[in-house]
């Protein structure tokens, strides 16, 4: 009996495995994603909020608008993207929404379902709209890759025991909400964020520059804008970038990626019109 029932039990667990196995667009990279996705979006609407409640938002000005206007077009030649491949599902349920905070942190970060903050304190380092459309790229190319998803499996296995998300939610409320939050950056202390492998940023910097040339902004911007983003750090990563610096080879990286942007702007036209 204990034997069926095991078996049951590896059948259906091989069969989770399974359905939460997906690729990510454009690079196709397989991946496991064990949280149901509409849990993490309702998770986001609650910590979107409570966080837009505990901080200064900045409305009516110009960079605000700056905010707003580079997150549509992007989330619009995204759309327009997927859709064409017909793989709208992966951003099914997504209701965007793009923020200023008053805040000096250079952050900028995106919650499953498009919930996008930006930090005050970064638009010194990007200085115009198209260096903005680098970090709403990249910041949007984590949510669609639903790297944060990745993540948070990880940390409630690392940190719950492996407990489930339901089970979690219900019995450690607080600790899975901030596992949430770390998991997307949420915060505006160093070391806060829980730290995107390698992999992930590089698969972020080259889904986000697609993202930006797909909507009309010019890729070739992302050198100066690293170039900036090294001179100001002073060595230290962003918030938002805590284990991959923005270096020499970030930058050779970015450099390399461009063409094949453009090739995607070329053959796909302007998505965000």
């Amino acid at each position: 009996m204990l034997k069926k029932i095991t078996l049951l039990f590896a059948t259906v667990f091989a069969l989770h495995l399974f359905d939460s196995c997906t690729k990510v667009p454009i690079t196709g990279r397989r991946q496991m994603n064990l949280l149901p996705e509409s849990t993490m979006m309702g998770l986001a609407i609650t910590n979107y909020q409570e966080f837009l409640k505990t901080n200064k938002v900045i409305t009516g000005t110009a960079d605000a608008e700056m905010v707003k206007r580079v997150g549509q077009r992007i989330a619009k030649a995204v759309t327009a993207y997927l859709t064409k491949k017909n793989q709208q599902k992966r951003i099914a349920g997504y209701h965007w929404e793009y923020n200023l905070v008053d805040d000096k942190t250079v952050n900028a970060w995106c919650m499953p379902g498009g919930k996008i903050v930006v930090y005050k304190g970064l638009l010194p380092v990007t200085q115009n709209e198209n260096a903005l459309a680098v970090v709403m790229g990249h910041e949007i190319a984590h949510a669609i890759a639903r790297h944060g998803n990745e993540r948070m499996s990880e940390q409630l296995a690392l940190q719950l025991s492996g407990m489930g998300l339901a089970v979690a939610l219900s019995s450690k409320p607080q600790q899975t909400q901030q596992i949430f939050n770390t998991a997307y950056g949420v915060g505006t202390t160093v070391g806060v964020a829980l730290p995107h492998s390698r992999f992930q940023e590089s698969e972020a910097d080259e889904l986000g520059l697609i993202f930006m040339a797909l909507a009309g902004y010019d890729p070739n911007e992302a050198v100066a804008f690293w170039s900036r983003m090294k001179a100001q750090s002073n060595g230290a990563p962003p918030v938002f970038l805590s284990t991959h610096p923005s270096d020499e080879s970030r930058i050779a990286h970015v450099k390399a990626l461009i063409p094949k942007a453009l090739a995607f702007r070329s053959t796909y036209g302007l998505l965000a019109n």
